[in-house]
């Protein structure tokens, strides 16, 4: 059960996102352990459908989620957010030089990937942003919010990198059905981007 909002908030039973799965794994055991991966359990089944649903929709393609917040919500420093258990932090799925499905390194000398910055193409050390992973997954998550009587309340991602997102197959699905953030937050939002998830709440 959530209460209040994202940004003042709390969470009663939250539930853990599993370490992995065949096309997605967390961005740390370290996190996981001090447990900054619990969620809203309707979120959860979300997050694990769209992964699921991805492996025939995008297959080759890998994942990784990032922070969420912790099992009674809360403050979660250093984000604003993350209080009730409807906010979740996804890596930016990138490709190599080859063109392969990589993930973005997530340890505790980048901050578990948060220090990384990419530049305004979309580079960062040899990697380049999977534009077509990247909208897939947001699409998915839609659908599957959708497809459970919710939605997404809003995605943010830097704005300068949004338009190889609309130039993608799913570029008219995201215009029409997602709000993106429209202009840079405190915190860039290029190595990740943030969802929050509309579930309803008690005040």
């Amino acid at each position: 059960m959530c209460f209040g909002t994202t940004s003042n908030g709390r969470l009663e039973q939250g539930v853990k996102l599993p370490a992995e799965g065949k096309n997605y794994v967390g961005y740390s055991a370290v996190a996981r352990i001090a447990g900054r991966t619990y969620v809203h359990s309707t979120v959860k089944d979300i997050v694990v459908a769209a992964y699921q649903n991805l492996e025939s929709s995008q297959p080759g393609k890998v994942y990784k989620y990032a922070e969420t917040g912790f099992k009674q919500g809360g403050e979660f420093k250093p984000h604003k957010t993350h209080r009730n258990g409807l906010s979740v932090d996804f890596m930016t799925p990138m490709k190599n030089q080859k063109g392969e499905s990589v993930h973005l390194p997530t340890h505790p000398l980048n901050k578990f990937g948060y220090d990384i910055e990419l530049d305004s193409q979309g580079h960062y050390d040899g990697l380049s942003v999977d534009y077509e992973a990247l909208a897939a997954h947001i699409v998915s998550l839609h659908k599957e919010a959708k497809s459970r009587g919710y939605e997404l309340w809003r995605v943010i991602f830097d704005p300068q990198l949004q338009p190889g997102l609309l130039e993608t197959q799913y570029g008219e699905y995201l215009q029409k059905h997602i709000q993106l953030s429209k202009k840079r937050s405190w915190v860039r939002h290029d190595e990740h981007y943030h969802v929050d998830f509309s579930v309803p709440c008690r005040q």
